[in-house]
Parts: C-alpha cells; sequence; structure tokens
C-alpha cells in the first residue's frame, strides 16, 4: 500500500472513532505521512464569556492535527509534551485551519509544530506537540 494511501487510511480509522473531532466538526483537508491540514469553523457553543472562540477550541484542533500526523506514520503515537501560544482571538463564524510541520521523528520520538491560521490567513496561534512513538504498528 502507498504511503499516502496508507495515511488516509489511518487517519479515517482514527476519526471515525474520534467523537470530540467529530463534534468539533473537524474537516481533513489533506493529509500525508507526517504532515496533515485541518479546519472547521467556530461556532457560539465553542465560545466563552467574552464572546471569543475558548482557547481549548484552538488547542483541540491543533492536538487532533498533532495525533493525525504523528499517527500517519504508521505506528500508534501518543502525546508527551503540548503548549499553545494564543495570538489572536477568534469568533463566531471564523473558519480556522491546522497546519502541521514534522519537526523532529526518530524511532521513538517525533516533534511537531502545528500552526492555526484565520480565514484572512493570519496566524492566530502555534502549537508545539512532541509524542512517543509505540513499536505498535497500525
Amino acid at each position: 500500500m502507498a504511503s499516502n494511501d496508507k495515511a488516509h487510511k489511518i487517519v479515517q480509522q482514527m476519526m471515525g472513532q474520534d467523537a470530540f473531532s467529530q463534534w468539533l466538526g473537524i474537516q481533513i483537508e489533506h493529509m500525508e505521512p507526517g504532515h496533515c491540514r485541518l479546519s472547521m469553523a467556530i461556532r457560539p457553543e465553542m465560545c466563552n464569556g467574552f464572546g471569543i472562540a475558548h482557547g481549548g477550541i484552538t488547542f483541540s484542533l491543533a492536538d487532533s492535527a498533532l495525533a493525525f500526523a504523528s499517527n500517519s506514520r504508521g505506528r500508534h503515537a501518543l502525546s508527551l509534551d503540548t503548549s499553545i501560544a494564543h495570538l489572536s482571538p477568534l469568533r463566531p463564524g471564523q473558519t480556522i485551519t491546522a497546519y502541521t510541520k514534522e519537526i523532529h521523528l526518530s524511532s521513538k520520538i517525533g516533534m511537531y509544530h502545528v500552526f492555526i491560521l484565520d480565514d484572512a490567513d493570519q496566524q492566530v496561534a502555534v502549537f508545539k506537540g512532541t509524542v512517543y512513538r509505540k513499536s505498535q504498528d497500525w
């Protein structure tokens, strides 16, 4: 099976069992081993008391992007460390997109940056994630 086909199959399997990513309304825009592009719309029920998206919303999109990108290599990967910097507020009706960049990959560790952009292609958050790559294959 070609690596892109395998990556798609793994991520579709993950997404099919991921009720939270489905609730968020995440759409898989692009998938290849070690990289993905996801998008989702900000809905009113995702906002805090200030009328802006709760920080957990962008974190959750980035965390899903990390999971999909790191597992798409064909081995089970689990997050070890994650962090996010929020750069701009988001409001209901906006669409955000997460792009992953694989920074480092070894037999046991993967490091990724996830860039979150709004619908005007302005960067609104930067997420960093480190995963542990188990020996178990998908």
